[in-house]
């Protein structure tokens, strides 16, 4: 919600009115019954207040000394309730609020985890944490000091003034004399309370992005001597979020500071005109101080109540943006009616696909054919759209026009769930979570058998390097899997896609990163888990699909060709200009080039890199 400034006070009840219908209604004995001990210890102040009056009149005026004990064994009587009701509705009031809260994050991880790309693209992970921890802390901190504040300095205001106007309804009239004076300037400050905190979120969420980008790329940052520039740009960021904090906190303090200055007021005029009648004998003592007690234990509470209005607005602008996150819709969902999942191992069409971001054509018009049960490779330049074909099979993304089909089945067909259920993905970059070797492969599959794991252990090459680690399978990976090596990390991913046992492999640049020695052993375990399913890969290196059973050459989003290895270099085209750029075969017959021994393709990359070198060498004298 973006309103304007001018419809504070409408905001703050529709957002009130939204958190309880969302979350702490599920609270409500909880709450039901701690208003109730709340109830009882705000009034123990009006109960203070009003026996002030026999104290003086009828204790220590006349002198009465069994007076005096009965009004000191009701004063200790006033307290003990006092406090033993406090603890009660705190304790109920703080559970109800942090349940309400755990609910809260976990609703909204929920609803973000659902979210498409789109989303994502626009909303950076350092944002979206700070939405989850940050602002929900925010609104959990505010509205404890509402639940186990705010209603028990109402209640105590409503019985103070109650006893203030049993005395003398005209001397309560005089003493709120300069009540009106807050109204105008409170609704100033609270309005700007609400732009400075919704500045401070904002600003809160950018160092958090800040703060994300600069750990994770922790590496990239030493290794360009950036240490500086991103020190300097985090201090940039944090001295604006300390200004807005500053003015927002300034803000808030100003309203309970007038409530000072009207209660000074009040006190100034009530002791002349109440001053006046007490001399005069109208009045007694013991009433006065009662009065007196009662207004001056008011103005705290109400000090209290104008400070958190304060506060409030804070937390408004807090709800404001959790608000939106929770409600926000994906674009992408299942269908109202799904189609059951296909059974045994599908073909893949894709059908005239055209998908565009903005005015950038991604893909115009692709068109192939996967058959079931081999292996596909798509291949082409940097654009080309290569990555867009997986996004929008497993509907990361959903095209303009053109279908995509699995096992006879549009993809929009079926259900999200059951339609990522067929895939696997292999990428470039390995994601493992800051866990065990052991939990990174099994996540959520259960009752999966020893014998089984170590089958797939050993069928994903993870079993050759598990005794070098140190507590094998229970070894800590670190974020990101920053304890095990490139190699180590893919090995890893396999083993959990072995575990899936998906009928549909997609392999994304899963070799690119590796070294030589790597690539081996990762590519043999990728061979053993595409045995028998529908793979799809995606490769730069064209030494990793050669023996691919089709190869799809994508460019500028079309599909521009396609067949096997040999067919697509004899047809010459974007794939022979590919291979001879990687290979340097240029000027070499279809016959030669089909004769080169696929053992030693992984190698040949670097003659083109050499040639390149020994060029640039040869400029400046050196013979290499």
């Amino acid at each position: 919600m973006n309103e304007p400034d001018g419809k504070a006070t409408e905001d703050s009840g529709y957002l009130l009115s939204w958190l309880w219908r969302k979350y702490l209604h599920r609270h409500k004995w909880l709450l039901i019954a701690s208003s109730v001990l709340m109830a009882i210890e705000g009034s123990t102040l009006g109960l203070v207040a009003w026996m002030m009056e026999p104290m003086f009149d009828q204790a220590f005026a006349p002198g009465n000394q069994s007076a005096l004990w009965a009004v000191g064994l009701i004063f200790a009587g006033i307290f003990f309730m006092r406090a033993v009701t406090s603890i009660g509705h705190k304790v109920m009031m703080t559970t109800a609020s942090q349940r309400a809260s755990a609910d809260l994050r976990m609703d909204l991880l929920g609803r973000l985890m659902f979210q498409d790309n789109a989303f994502h693209q626009t909303h950076p992970p350092g944002y979206l944490i700070q939405r989850t921890q940050s602002d929900v802390q925010a609104i959990n901190g505010v509205w404890q000091s509402f639940i186990t504040g705010a209603g028990r300095d109402f209640i105590s205001l409503i019985a103070l003034l109650a006893v203030a106007i049993n005395v003398d309804w005209r001397w309560t009239v005089v003493a709120c004399i300069g009540t009106p004076l807050l109204i105008l300037p409170s609704v100033v400050a609270q309005r700007f309370v609400r732009r400075r905190a919704r500045e401070a979120r904002d600003l809160g969420a950018k160092i958090a992005t800040l703060l994300d980008e600069i750990f994770h790329g922790i590496v990239p940052t030493k290794l360009n001597l950036l240490e500086k520039y991103q020190a300097t740009k985090f201090r940039n960021w944090t001295s604006r979020l300390v200004r807005a904090e500053v003015r927002a906190t300034a803000g808030s303090s100003s309203i309970a500071a007038m409530v000072d200055i009207t209660a000074g007021i009040g006190f100034f005029c009530v002791l002349l005109y109440g001053g006046g009648e007490i001399v005069a004998g109208e009045k007694t003592v013991g009433q006065f101080m009662s009065f007196f007690t009662a207004l001056g234990m008011m103005f705290e509470p109400l000090r209290r109540l104008a400070g958190l209005s304060g506060r409030w607005q804070v937390a408004a602008a807090a709800i404001e943006r959790l608000k939106e996150l929770v409600e926000a819709e994906p674009t992408i969902q299942s269908p109202t009616s799904p189609k059951p999942a296909p059974k045994g191992v599908p073909q893949i069409t894709f059908d005239d696909v055209h998908l565009s971001y903005g005015d950038v054509k991604v893909l115009d018009g692709a068109s192939f054919v996967a058959e079931a049960g081999k292996t596909t490779a798509i291949v082409g330049a940097s654009g080309a759209g290569k990555s867009t074909i997986f996004n929008v099979l497993t509907r990361l993304v959903d095209p303009q026009s053109g279908s995509s089909v699995v096992g006879g089945a549009k993809t929009d067909s079926l259900s999200l769930h059951d339609l990522r259920a067929l895939f696997s993905v292999v990428s470039q970059e390995a994601m493992l979570f800051d866990d065990t070797v052991r939990e990174n492969i099994v996540l959520d599959k259960e009752n999966v058998t020893d014998k089984q794991l170590n089958e797939i252990l050993k069928a994903a090459h993870v079993a050759d390097f598990l005794p070098k680690l140190a507590n094998g399978l229970d070894t800590e990976v670190g974020p990101r899997g920053t304890n095990l090596s490139g190699g180590q990390r893919q090995r890893v991913v396999i083993a959990r896609a072995l575990l899936r046992d998906t009928p549909i492999l997609l392999l994304d640049e899963a070799t690119s990163a590796l070294d030589t020695r790597s690539e081996t052993v990762v590519q043999a375990a990728l061979d053993e888990l595409s045995s028998g399913r529908t793979t799809l890969v995606i490769a730069h290196r064209l030494s990793t699909v050669r023996e691919a059973d089709k190869i799809v050459v994508m460019d500028k989003g079309k599909v521009v060709d396609q067949g096997t290895h040999d067919d697509l270099l004899a047809r010459g085209g974007i794939y022979a200009e590919l291979y001879q750029l990687q290979f340097n075969t240029k000027g070499e017959t279809a016959e030669a080039r089909a004769l080169r021994p696929v053992a030693n393709l992984a190698a040949e990359p670097t003659s083109a890199p050499k040639s390149l070198i020994t060029r640039l060498l040869g400029r400046f004298g050196v013979r290499h």
